[in-house]
């Protein structure tokens, strides 16, 4: 069915069949594994017939709904960075025909995270900080940024607790301590591009002058996270560095020079025209 735009029309459908939703949150139920084509009902204006059967195809890791009405509220898909330019085609198809039909979408691309282990995880995570949020009237005076609360970290100190990459940190600290680490801090920057994705980058010295550098790259499309996206963004990439110490002899072969690094990451940094008013760094690399 395609509208002719004459009357106000919701392009989305709740989900109301199927198996039963995999997690319940402060008043959101999520599905994995569902395709555009099962959320969607008619084809908006404006969208080609190719676009439309191009995009239906394409799934999401989780699809988060309202648990009162089934309706989707957003979308989180967490897959490596397309290969060629076909799949960043298909890929700025899919996010037209989502913008079309009013869904939002967060997406992840990193080349360490995928969907099945880490997407659940998100969703959990973006829902509690935007209720939170939402919660938070700038009336109230001064509150805390979800992100900012500070309370015991999983090693038994105190820190930030809605970190994502606090195990990750944690684990850095603990491999030190058992000399197979030549730094114990887990470094990062952040940076929103104007009219695209936060980015995201974590590091860890492995080996004196050797670094294990993971990036992840953030697309909140209509979406709000409920924290600045470039901290999550870097908080991810965080994570993805966790992941990748799980094997330290199947990292040496990636590992970055830091003066190399350093010289990356400065010019990352020169690029502030290029930025949406978002730059964070802690040191580019310990000296």
């Amino acid at each position: 069915m395609t509208s002719t735009g004459s009357v106000a029309v919701s392009w989305l459908r709740p989900i109301t069949a199927g198996p039963a939703p995999l997690l319940t949150r402060v008043g959101h139920v999520g599905y994995a594994s569902r395709r555009l084509g099962e959320l969607v009902q008619g084809r908006p204006p404006g969208i080609t017939g190719h676009q439309w059967s191009s995009a239906l195809r394409e799934s999401f890791d989780q699809v988060v709904c309202a648990a009162d009405s089934g309706r989707p509220v957003f979308a989180v898909q967490v897959a490596p960075p397309p290969a060629g330019s076909a799949a960043r085609r298909a890929e700025r198809i899919t996010s037209v025909v989502c913008d079309a039909v009013g869904l939002p979408v967060l997406r992840v691309e990193s080349a360490t995270l995928c969907g099945a282990d880490h997407a659940r995880r998100l969703v959990e995570y973006v829902i509690d900080a935007r209720s939170y949020a939402a919660g938070s009237a700038p009336e109230s005076g001064y509150v805390v940024e979800f992100r900012e609360i500070v309370g015991r970290l999983p090693d038994g100190r105190s820190g930030p607790v809605n970190d994502l990459g606090a195990l990750a940190r944690a684990a850095v600290v603990e491999a030190y301590v058992e000399r197979r680490l030549a730094d114990p801090i887990v470094r990062g920057m952040h940076v929103r591009w104007a009219g695209g994705p936060a980015e995201g980058w974590s590091w860890v010295e492995v080996r004196p002058g050797r670094c294990l550098v993971e990036r992840v790259d953030l697309f909140a499309q209509r979406f709000s996270c409920g924290v600045d996206p470039g901290q999550l963004a870097e908080d991810l990439a965080a994570v993805a560095v966790g992941e990748r110490l799980r094997d330290l002899d199947a990292v040496e072969p990636s590992l970055v020079d830091r003066d190399e690094l350093r010289g990356r990451l400065r010019m990352l940094a020169a690029r502030r025209d290029e930025l949406d008013g978002g730059f964070a760094f802690d040191h580019l690399c310990a000296d």
